[in-house]
């Protein structure tokens, strides 16, 4: 019999219904055998009694007995695939992380190889020929292997999920379509996967460009990283070459102060000195002359006293002193012209800066006026360079951008990183404010114009008086009144200064800022006043010097 079933096949002892060897073999009329549970099944749901195999209809249900010769077979065929099973296990067993084993094996769960979507079971490699060579199951959808195929059941009519509800975003089986998504917009679990895949492949390549752009971000920050630090060693460099030559000369200035204070005064030393000594000499020959006098007066000799007098009674060789005067060494002029040579310096210092001036402008920007932001008593010229300040009130749309009490306009350009400078003529006028201000700043009703409000603002008011609009306010003292203000922004230092361009000196610096936002340019010509602020703003055009 051993012998016998090894020259049988596999697939003839497997049940055509559950894929699985013979339990209990019963044959049909038709000459065909299944497991008795499995036709019984199987008829029992299908009232027409009819083969599955060959599609043989009986007008009676047959009577079922079990082949106890076939029967016996399977037996020991499933006994010796078991043991087959048994003996190659080691390269296949199932249960291992992250394989899903075969649901038909009996005994030892072998590796599934592939799972069906129509039988909702997995199979091993012996279990899946059936799938691969009978015309009825290669029509089953087979996927890689997969657990808990009961998830693609219907719970609620326990049929297989195959259509796809679009108007409710869910999958469904077909009985779904006939009661609650009867009206729905239903399509196949292929079509949608198809569709759903193509847009996952939007996705994807949405996102790899958003990557891509991020990483060439990353490289432009960095770009500016590095040129930063280039201008930050350049910047250093200067303001220490400016700063010790300063120093060098403010040093060799009070050096030469001191020595040729310290000359003067060794000269006058000196004088005093050769006086005293020559005084000394002349005391020592008057002591020895009024030694000789005492020793002549207590002589006796009358003689010799007399003899004597008349050498001792002349004036002893001595000098007038009366008109000889030691005077403080004059050190008048001295220190001025200290001072003058280190105004000197000082002048050289300030070409530097002039230079400095010059490779600001370097960072000139074209500005013209944004006429969606200006009051509607503004004037603004055709071409956005110049605004000045008038006396009707125009019909304008208050959109949300305008100022609408204030005489204040901005630019269209905006500064969000680098460095930006432009120049604007402010001459003939009494009142102007000049800066910039953040995007988000209030353009309604009354504005507080200071940086804690977001604007970065000098001003001039009452025709000679200049303030940085902070708080507190502070008043600028100018050796002259400018007539065109350079306004530089570096976005990254946190730094907005104002400068005098004809006079080529700096009004007012903001420092330590921390910017968040667009900063746009901002201009506010103040009142007509009767005409006597009548003249305009007006934006330079942008002039790169060499």
């Amino acid at each position: 019999m051993s012998a016998a079933s090894c020259l049988l096949t596999e697939d003839q002892f497997l049940c055509s219904i559950c894929l699985d060897v013979f339990t209990d073999p019963v044959g049909t009329p038709c000459g065909h055998n299944f497991c008795k549970t499995c036709i019984t099944q199987h008829w029992d749901v299908n009232v027409q009694c009819q083969c599955p195999n060959c599609k043989d209809v009986f007008n009676t249900r047959p009577e079922l007995r079990v082949n106890t010769f076939i029967s016996e077979m399977a037996a020991q065929f499933r006994q010796s695939a078991q043991q087959k099973a048994r003996n190659s296990s080691s390269e296949e067993q199932a249960d291992k992380p992250g394989e899903v084993p075969c649901d038909v094996c009996t005994g030892t769960k072998l590796k599934a190889m592939k799972s069906c979507l129509v039988c909702l079971d997995s199979y091993c490699e012996t279990h899946l020929e059936p799938h691969l060579t009978r015309s009825g199951l290669k029509r089953h959808q087979l996927i890689d292997p997969e657990e808990n195929l009961e998830d693609r059941m219907c719970t609620k009519h326990n049929k297989l999920m195959e259509l796809f509800c679009k108007t409710d975003q869910m999958c469904v089986c077909m009985l779904c379509t006939y009661s609650d998504h009867k009206t729905h917009d239903v399509v196949s679990l292929k079509e949608e996967y198809e569709g759903k895949k193509a847009e996952l492949g939007k996705t994807e390549a949405e996102i790899q460009q958003m990557i891509q752009k991020r990483r060439l971000k990353i490289q432009e920050i960095k770009h500016s990283e590095e040129l930063s630090e280039e201008d930050a060693d350049r910047e250093i460099a200067d303001g220490v070459q400016v700063f010790t030559a300063l120093k060098e000369s403010v040093e060799r200035s009070q050096a030469e102060l001191i020595d040729t204070i310290k000359e003067k005064q060794r000269k006058t030393e000196k004088q005093a000195e050769g006086f005293i000594k020559e005084l000394e000499q002349e005391i020592c020959e008057l002591k020895k002359r009024i030694t000789e006098v005492e020793q002549l007066s207590r002589s006796e000799d009358h003689l010799h006293l007399l003899q004597s007098f008349t050498s001792l009674k002349a004036a002893p060789p001595t000098k007038d002193w009366t008109g000889v005067r030691v005077s403080p060494p004059s050190y008048e002029g001295t220190v001025v012209r200290a001072v003058n040579q280190l105004e000197e310096t000082l002048r050289k210092q300030k070409k530097l800066f002039e230079a400095e001036l010059k490779r600001v402008q370097q960072s000139a920007v074209d500005v013209t006026l944004d006429p969606d932001t200006a009051n509607p008593y503004l004037i603004l010229s055709d071409d956005g360079k110049q605004v000045k300040p008038g006396n009707v009130w125009k019909n304008l749309p208050d959109n949300i951008e305008r100022f609408n009490l204030y005489f204040s306009v901005l630019a269209k350009q905006s500064f969000s990183s680098g460095r930006s400078y432009y120049e604007v003529q402010v001459k003939r006028k009494t009142k102007w404010y000049l800066g910039v201000a953040r995007e988000s700043i209030n353009r309604k009703g009354k504005i507080t114009v200071s940086p804690q409000h977001g604007y970065w603002t000098i001003c001039l008011r009452n025709a000679n008086e200049y303030e940085a609009r902070v708080d507190p306010l502070v008043h600028l003292s100018l050796k002259s009144q400018p007539e065109k203000v350079g306004v530089l922004v570096d976005y990254e230092e946190g730094l907005v200064s104002f400068y005098d361009v004809d006079a080529e000196a700096l009004i007012y610096s903001f420092t330590g800022c921390c910017f968040t936002e667009k900063l746009y340019p901002f201009f506010d010509p103040g009142l007509n006043d009767g005409g006597k602020n009548s003249a305009p703003l007006i934006i330079s055009p942008v002039n790169h010097t060499e």
